[in-house]
Formats: structure tokens, C-alpha cells, sequence
């Protein structure tokens, strides 16, 4: 319950940033190299569809765990009839196991903990995107650092993202529990005791774990220093190129086949790579792109605006339209 929760009041934090940052322009990337034009609000809706599915799934498995037995050393309720287990039960919240040997089966707690772990691994995943995005050479966002914080103990200078680095530790610890879980279904026979010693570690601990790292990932949202002025250089930085796609597409739509029209952009792309110079000013220069494409088009192209046209549909689809909706 507890859990379940803190993964609510983190998509509250969540969605408020994506709302407020719908329209702040950035540039989107993949493997590690620009790409095309983006916005910072676009990118957090991604997070707040996957934390929705974290709920799900935690909600499914609070539910597949919350079971019990009472059915003796086999499970065959030798000494202890059914209906003592299904009062039992019943006053603890739980519902009865239909069957069972003298355990529940671990596939049940396995599955607990790798909601845990897959909870753990969307921060671990959230929290490494701001730890790229502070990074000096991009700069676009930064972890919350109060007034007498020490980044370094060495290096005055330095702001750390020591807290997201913190998330991204505590979750690998709760991949790993996931993994001894796993291990755990295995058992001989009715029952052996190889899981009980390792469950009484890795079920408090990766419940603790995740409360803690989901409390301290909401305080690095709703603190979260955004630069848009930083994201807005950035998308402007390489001179054009993350716009090569929409002059591409438009060769081949004015008839050019597609390797040839790649051929052309790309070498175009490589020259405003390698001297700085704006991509689209050396296409509006050659005379095998202008008959093809008009200036009015190639503005058009190269404006971020074209790539943004169609965000609000994620907006709606997840009912996150307006400040107040949610």
C-alpha cells in the first residue's frame, strides 16, 4: 500500500512537469547522437505512461501475493480441514491458496519481487536520463542542489548527481533480490528451506529500497532545475543536421529515389558537420535541391515547430490536456 502510493504521488509530480514543459523545445536523441527535435514535456510523458503500468503491475502482484495456508506438512489438510484455513484466512485479509504443499508456492513471491525490481528499473532508468542531461557538454537539466551542499569534497566547482546516482545504485540492488526470488521457486519436493533465510533480507530490504528511492526520485522531480534556453542552443547547435529527415522525405516525394536523395543530403550534412556551416543554406545553394524544393518548403523544414505538431495527441490519449487535468 505503501509502495503504491508513492508510485501515485510520483506520476502527480511527473505529469505536473510534463504539462508545464509541453512546449520546451529540445532535442531528442539516440545513441547518444541528435536526432530530431523533441520537447522536455513530450520526453516525461513517456515517463508517465510507463509509471502508470508500474502501478498495474504492483496492484497485480499486492494481489497475487495476498494469500494463505493452513493445509499441513503436505498441504493434503491431514489434521487441519479446509475450513479452518478459509477462517483463518479470511480474518487476515488473504485468501485461501486452492492448493498448496506445506508452503505457498514462491512463483507467487517471485513475482512480488520482480514488479519490485521492474519498479526500481524505470527510476534507475528515469534518473540516468538526468544524470546524462546534466552532464557539463549538454546541460539541459540539473538535480535539485541546495545552498551549502557540497558537491565534491574536492572540487569546490562541482554539482553532482549525487541523488540520481543514488537511485540508480539502491536498483540494482533490487534486480539482484529479483534474481535470488527466482532462484527461490525452485524447491525439493513439498518444501526445502533455501528460500526462508534469503527471503527474510530480500523482501524487507527491496520493499525499503523502492520506498525510499520512489521518495527520493519525487523530490528530484518536483525540485528539478530545467535550462530551456540550454535545450533550445542545443537543438541549434549542429547547424541544421537533425533536420536532414524532412529534406530527405521531400526529395522523394519531388521524385528523386531515396539512395540517390540520401546520398545528396548526407553529403551536404557531413560539409555543415565538418566547417560549421549551415545545413540549409548550402542545400538552398545547389541547384539539384532548389529544383525540387522551394525555398518556402525548405523553411518550412528546417522550422522546429513541423516535428512538434502532433505531441498533443500523446497530452490526450493519457488525459493530461490542461494544468488542472489529470
Amino acid at each position: 500500500d505503501l509502495l503504491l502510493v508513492r508510485l501515485e504521488t510520483l506520476e502527480q509530480s511527473v505529469s505536473r512537469l510534463a504539462i508545464r514543459h509541453k512546449d520546451t523545445l529540445m532535442i531528442g536523441r539516440s545513441h547518444g547522437i541528435h536526432a530530431e527535435p523533441t520537447t522536455f514535456g513530450f520526453k516525461l510523458l513517456v515517463w508517465v505512461d510507463e509509471i502508470r503500468r508500474n502501478r498495474k503491475r504492483l496492484a497485480a502482484a499486492r494481489e497475487d501475493i495476498a494469500f494463505g495456508k493452513i493445509s499441513g506438512s503436505v498441504g493434503t489438510h491431514a489434521n487441519v480441514p479446509p475450513e479452518v484455513e478459509e477462517i483463518a484466512c479470511r480474518h487476515l485479509g488473504l485468501r485461501p491458496a486452492s492448493v498448496s504443499s506445506q508452503i505457498l508456492q514462491r512463483d507467487r513471491h517471485a513475482h512480488f519481487m520482480s514488479t519490485l525490481a521492474l519498479v526500481a528499473t524505470s527510476l534507475d532508468k528515469f534518473a540516468t536520463e538526468v544524470r546524462n542531461l546534466q552532464r557539463t557538454e549538454i546541460g539541459e537539466v540539473e538535480e535539485p542542489f541546495e545552498e551549502g551542499r557540497h558537491g565534491s569534497s574536492s572540487m569546490p566547482h562541482k554539482r553532482n548527481p549525487s541523488r540520481c546516482e543514488r537511485v540508480s545504485g539502491l536498483a540494482r540492488v533490487i534486480r539482484n533480490n529479483a534474481g535470488t526470488a527466482l532462484e527461490n521457486v525452485t524447491l525439493w519436493h513439498e518444501r526445502d528451506i533455501s528460500h526462508s533465510s534469503s527471503e527474510r533480507i530480500i523482501l524487507p530490504d527491496s520493499c525499503i529500497a523502492l520506498d525510499y528511492i520512489l521518495w527520493l526520485f519525487d523530490g528530484i522531480v518536483s525540485g528539478l532545475r530545467v535550462n530551456e534556453e540550454r535545450m533550445a542552443a542545443n537543438v541549434h547547435s549542429t547547424h541544421g543536421l537533425v533536420f536532414s529527415q524532412g529534406v530527405l522525405l521531400a526529395l522523394i516525394e519531388a521524385g528523386m529515389s531515396r539512395q540517390e536523395a540520401y546520398g545528396v543530403v548526407q553529403g551536404h550534412a557531413m560539409r555543415a558537420f565538418e566547417e560549421g556551416e549551415s545545413l540549409q543554406n548550402l542545400l538552398a545553394a545547389d541547384p539539384e535541391i532548389t529544383s525540387r524544393i522551394g525555398t518556402e518548403e525548405l523553411t518550412e523544414i528546417f522550422d522546429p515547430a513541423r516535428h512538434l505538431r502532433w505531441i498533443d495527441t500523446a497530452y490526450e490519449r493519457l488525459g493530461l490536456n490542461s494544468e488542472g487535468d489529470k
